[in-house]
């Protein structure tokens, strides 16, 4: 894993951004994880991001940030990636968690920008390169400006692309443009972090995505890829189409990722559990609706 290429990303093309299981009493569930980690991978994950936004990473110990990358590289072995989300507004601290990570067998780190200080770009460019330069692991990016309040402008990318060891990006932008100018200039993977553009920037040349939705329809999202890499593109566009309504509900509904997922993999009868406050269970008439959807996508 050091330089990302078309035709081989540096943590595979159809990546699940997984939730974390809980307990009822609330404690973490190895066992749940486990299990759900070795469904998403059967079902067309060939990497899984750990104790990302969609993780409740906030809210999750070090310890079992740690625990939760030993547990899921048990259940998985080598069938998939396993990046671990290790980004916080704290620079020592993030270069603590991926070193733990490191060692508890995680293949990549995801590195989100620093957020609530708003640091200026040549300090958030030094927080990455603090991060690379100590971690012997292959970093991606991760820049989601609607969350932290600052995002990683574009020359700030194509510098950092220089580092041997950040190979990738998430791209939360919403800025193609952005993510087209640090493509044609960099070897940086680009994976979509936002289920609505899957199809889009993979067309634009990206590496695939990094998905809340696959924990709930990873081999209905995978088979958008594997039409679009096949040549399909009117298939793959069909596809793509046809989740909208899921993404929508699970993505652009008013609630959290974690909450939507958790929601509809509880119903489902799948290790979830409850999430971890502040956030707050979806409704009633929220988890119908997702149900329907996730019944009207999967059906037939």
């Amino acid at each position: 894993m050091t330089t990302a290429t078309a035709s081989a990303p540096p943590f595979g093309r159809a990546l699940c951004a997984m939730i974390t299981p809980f307990t009822e009493a609330g404690s973490l569930d190895l066992d749940g994880a486990q299990r759900l980690a070795d469904r998403l991978v059967a079902e067309g994950c060939d990497g899984l991001v750990l104790s990302g936004t969609t993780g409740e990473s906030p809210t999750t110990t070090d310890t079992e940030k740690s625990e939760l990358v030993r547990a899921v590289r048990e259940a998985v072995g080598d069938r998939a990636s396993i990046v671990a989300g290790v980004g916080t507004f704290d620079t020592r601290h993030t270069v603590e968690l991926a070193l733990a990570a490191e060692k508890a067998g995680a293949d990549g780190l995801l590195v989100v920008s620093p957020y609530y200080s708003k640091p200026p770009q040549d300090a958030v460019e030094a927080h990455f390169r603090e991060v690379a330069d100590a971690a012997g692991l292959p970093l991606a990016l991760y820049d989601i400006p609607g969350r932290t309040g600052t995002r990683i402008e574009p020359e700030t990318l194509i510098r950092l692309a220089e580092h041997p060891r950040i190979v990738a990006v998430k791209d939360c932008s919403y800025d193609f443009l952005a993510a087209q100018k640090v493509m044609s200039r960099t070897e940086l993977a680009y994976y979509a972090g936002c289920d609505e553009h899957n199809l889009a920037l993979c067309a634009v040349g990206g590496a695939g995505y990094i998905s809340t939705v696959a924990n709930v329809v990873p081999a209905q999202l995978r088979a958008v890829l594997d039409a679009f890499e096949a040549g399909d593109t009117p298939v793959s566009a069909r596809l793509q189409q046809r989740a909208t309504p899921l993404i929508e509900l699970m993505m652009a509904a008013g609630l959290p990722g974690a909450v939507t997922a958790k929601a509809l993999l509880n119903a489902l009868g799948l290790p979830a559990g409850p999430v971890r406050a502040p956030l707050r269970p979806a409704g009633r008439e929220a988890v119908e609706g997702l149900l329907a959807a996730y019944e009207e996508l999967t059906a037939g």
